[in-house]
């Protein structure tokens, strides 16, 4: 933990504003170094550097949460609102196959309570469609589930048979054209949701940090959008804008994955 408050001490004198947690499962943080869970003592020791601003958490699987990390998005005002939380599927079948180690249950308390519990939340989720086994029965539950939690951000993945996974002996059995119509399914879901979140953000001031210019536009992100993975603010400005600066802006106009605002 030292050498990563060091790193991140470093990175804030030259200037870094926003800080990235991630790993292949970021709540398994300190268990082989000090024998348990310590992703919100990391939380804390990092929301205390000077020059952070921001601080998200990403790849936080659902299995075992921490309950402790729920408080420290409650007592830290640096993180993010914003949780990378990958569940992959909803089906208890397709869970159990793909050794997540949570039921569909346990994944839908988990995300109802950190929606409930830390207020202006942005859930992001990765899934897999066209698992080996994957019934219509079983996507059509991952539908529903997509329609009933409304993440804000969502991607999906087609499955593909990859050596030394547990899966790998399964096949790869789903047909193609299958896996892209479910694919397609859900984006269209999540597309609608998007464009609803989106529409009811205009006229409101929203804290944007600025990644770039193109040509006429500034490019900006809310909290609750990770770097080159989620939407942007498309931004007009009177006045130059620098490059890792936070800025006040009010939002004029959205899409279903980009928002447009001013200065």
């Amino acid at each position: 933990m030292e050498e990563l408050v060091h790193e991140t001490i470093l990175l804030a004198e030259k200037g870094v504003r926003e800080l990235i947690v991630i790993a292949q499962d970021t709540t398994y943080y300190g268990v082989e170094r000090y024998g348990k869970r310590q992703l919100a003592t990391l939380l804390r020791e990092l929301n205390s550097i000077e020059g952070i601003e921001w601080i998200r958490l990403m790849y936080a699987y659902p299995a075992k949460f921490p309950s402790d990390v729920i408080e420290a998005f409650q007592r830290y005002t640096k993180l993010c609102r914003y949780i990378d939380i990958p569940i992959q599927h909803y089906s208890d079948h397709i869970l159990k196959s793909m050794q997540r180690g949570i039921s569909r249950k346990a994944t839908r308390d988990l995300l109802v309570r950190l929606k409930n519990e830390i207020p202006n939340l942005a859930l992001r989720t990765t899934l897999i469609v066209g698992y080996p086994g994957e019934t219509e029965d079983n996507f059509q539950e991952l539908c529903d589930f997509v329609e009933e939690i409304r993440f804000h951000r969502l991607g999906v993945f087609l499955y593909s048979q990859e050596e030394g996974t547990p899966a790998y002996n399964f096949g790869d059995p789903v047909p193609a054209e299958t896996k892209q119509e479910r694919q397609a399914a859900i984006m269209e879901i999540q597309k609608g949701i998007s464009e609803q979140r989106n529409e009811s953000l205009i006229g409101k001031t929203l804290k944007v940090l600025i990644d770039s210019k193109e040509n006429d536009f500034y490019i900006g992100r809310t909290e609750w959008d990770a770097p080159e993975i989620d939407q942007e603010v498309l931004l007009s400005a009177l006045r130059p804008l620098k490059t890792g600066t936070f800025h006040s802006v009010t939002i004029t106009d959205a899409t279903e994955y980009d928002l447009v605002a001013t200065v």
